[in-house]
């Protein structure tokens, strides 16, 4: 299975926001009908919870997928 980088701007980004992010699901509402439905895993451990903030490193699994959560830093502006 091969790996597929995820790259945020923020400090985290919540499960639910990456189905959503990744078109796995339309809304946020349908994360947690997701979540109960088909196993995902977080770092090798079973999650279930769409609230859970996943940070830089952290690598995500379901159905045939793998993903891996970067933390790219926002580009700063020269404001002269």
């Amino acid at each position: 299975m091969e790996k597929k980088i995820i790259k945020i701007e923020e400090e985290f980004i919540t499960l639910g926001q990456l189905l959503k992010f990744e078109s796995i699901i339309s809304s946020g509402g349908m994360a947690k009908w997701y979540l109960s439905e088909f196993p995902v895993t977080l770092n090798g451990e079973p999650e279930n919870r769409r609230g859970k903030k996943l940070y830089n490193g952290d690598v995500i699994s379901f159905l045939n997928e793998k993903l891996e959560v970067t933390i790219s830093s926002p580009i700063q502006k020269n404001e002269n």
